[in-house]
């Protein structure tokens, strides 16, 4: 049976999300609220609960993965960032923006697109998860919560649990979410590409 944390949306109990951030050092896959919908996180480098995460989502290793990061600057030790991205990134963090860039060699290969050697990387806006982040002391693998077979992201923290109780160890509870997909660029080319319109404005980072 996975664990819950009702934790304050805006002052979250910090000995709740220490146990939740002990759960994901062991190696277990924990349900967040993001600023965008309820996502599926754990250790960036835990390969077994990275591919117990993709098995729940029913998605391969051509699906883009996503890194949580606190801030700009660990978002940039996990890809390669030049000043004109660097500009637009500081545009869009923390914010509902996730984007593709070249991993560095310090992300592991099995969680990067096979083919390109690019991640998805985001700084969310959301005090629950940059406090869970702040303890945990790394950034996070994840992906939004998408059952297989469905379209939406499941957004009650306890049909969440429901559902998955036997495939993930915890859920942290902090109320619905948004409920609007991040907006999603690539700067790993020469020119940046909008591949998804979502909650974050394209206009804020000029594009």
């Amino acid at each position: 049976m996975s664990q819950l944390f009702e934790v304050h949306p805006q002052n979250p109990q910090p000995r709740l999300l220490k146990q939740a951030a002990q759960i994901l050092h062991e190696g277990g896959i924990v349900a967040v609220p993001t600023d965008s919908s309820y996502a599926l996180v754990c250790r960036l480098d835990d390969r077994a609960a990275v591919e117990q995460l993709r098995r729940i989502r029913g998605v391969d290793d051509k699906h883009h993965l996503t890194l949580l990061c606190r801030d700009l600057s660990e978002l940039a030790s996990c890809a390669r960032v030049d000043n004109r991205q660097y500009r637009i990134l500081k545009l869009g963090t923390p914010g509902p923006f996730t984007f593709i860039l070249e991993a560095t060699k310090e992300v592991p290969r099995r969680v990067s697109h096979p083919s390109r050697r690019t991640i998805g990387l985001r700084v969310p806006d959301h005090k629950v998860l940059q406090e869970l982040l702040a303890l945990f002391g790394e950034p996070l693998i994840g992906t939004t919560l998408i059952a297989p077979g469905e379209t939406e992201p499941m957004n009650d923290a306890h049909e969440i649990r429901e559902r998955f109780q036997k495939l993930i160890q915890a859920v942290v509870d902090a109320g619905a979410c948004p409920m609007a997909p991040t907006t999603v660029v690539d700067l790993s080319g020469d020119v940046p590409e909008l591949l998804r319109r979502g909650r974050g404005d394209p206009a804020a980072l000029g594009l």
